[in-house]
């Protein structure tokens, strides 16, 4: 231990350290909050369905992405954010503004339906996007 070091020598460290650490990645889910509500009233199972629906498929579909390989090697360690949307339109929009932008995504269709009901994003560094989702609130 070097007793009498310095801030300068605690930055140097905690940069070091920062640098060492594998970046995190985040999957983000927007699952609609009006399926929820009446006259909908889905149930809390059928909800978490859906979303367990996109999150499995959008992973199994960019499971070749680094990003994605990354996240699945330490299962110990993945975020997942679940985000509502107020409604299908809602989500419809913010999946084309997702194909617009490149950003790899499913919108999951539950079936026979063809009812969106959830939107997955492949794992992602948080800065890379949340200006996409920042009008989205945390799913209650």
């Amino acid at each position: 231990m070097h007793r009498g070091a310095g801030p300068a020598f605690r930055l140097v460290r905690k940069m070091a350290a920062s640098s060492a650490e594998p970046q995190i990645l985040v999957q983000y889910l927007v699952l609609r909050k009006d399926l929820s509500q009446s006259p909908l009233s889905w149930p809390a199972g059928a909800l978490i369905a859906q979303a367990c629906h996109a999150a499995t498929a959008a992973l199994h579909l960019h499971r070749d992405h680094p990003h994605t390989v990354a996240y699945l090697q330490e299962l110990e360690r993945m975020r997942k954010v679940v985000l509502e949307a107020p409604d299908e339109t809602a989500l419809k929009q913010l999946a084309e503004t997702l194909q617009q932008k490149n950003i790899d995504h499913l919108l999951w269709l539950e079936q026979p339906e063809n009812v969106a009901t959830c939107l997955a994003l492949r794992p992602y560094p948080k800065e890379e996007v949340s200006q996409y989702l920042k009008k989205f609130r945390l799913f209650k």
